[in-house]
């Protein structure tokens, strides 16, 4: 993988997430019906007329919101790493997704839709993003690529409302920062949406 970025995965972080990826999948297990069923009420009336919602393709451990896709029919979409056109390196970029078309692996490995043009952010009225753990200040845990970070570096992604998904029990008092880490806008949990800031 040919990547420019700097990594996450500061000594701090790496050992934060050995720590919570048990930590979260021992949550998960007692909140993810809640979450899931939190989620079903909140985010669709947060999708508006020809937008899409920006799930993501849930990995072990992660919480899964896939039943979205039948709230939502025909206005979702799926993060995917791919090759820019104009040179070897890789980008995270978002295309649609429809349930009944075959998924193929990414760059990293994760599930995506295998074809379709990347979207613009004006496109997705929401983006939802698995966490380890979150804070207070919309800090979020990942697993140390920085893709999230990176796209939404962009002022026009950055204007597309993001939020953390992850159980409550996922929180902690400060997470470590490094110069790239953009905050998140709200969070969501099995107890509700947390809006940070203003969107």
């Amino acid at each position: 993988m040919n990547n420019d970025w700097p990594q996450a995965s500061g000594t701090a972080k790496t050992a934060l997430r050995r720590q919570w990826r048990p930590r979260r999948l021992a949550l998960l297990e007692a909140s993810q019906q809640a979450l899931l069923n939190v989620a079903l009420v909140v985010v669709p009336p947060l999708v508006g007329p020809g937008q899409r919602l920006g799930l993501y393709w849930p990995l072990a451990g992660e919480p899964d919101l896939l039943a979205l896709a039948e709230r939502l029919p025909g206005r979702l979409a799926l993060p995917a790493v791919v090759a820019r056109n104009v040179d070897s390196h890789l980008k995270l970029t978002y295309r649609a997704w429809n349930p009944a078309e075959p998924l193929k692996s990414d760059g990293c490995g994760v599930p995506a839709p295998a074809a379709g043009r990347a979207l613009e952010p004006a496109e997705l009225a929401l983006m939802l993003v698995p966490a380890l753990a979150f804070d207070g200040r919309g800090l979020r845990l990942g697993s140390g690529g920085g893709w999230y970070d990176r796209l939404r570096q962009e002022p026009a992604w950055r204007a597309v409302p993001a939020l953390i998904v992850a159980p409550a029990g996922c929180s902690v008092p400060t997470l470590p920062a490094d110069p790239w880490d953009v905050p998140f806008d709200g969070r969501l949990d099995e107890n509700g949406l947390h809006w940070l800031q203003p969107v």
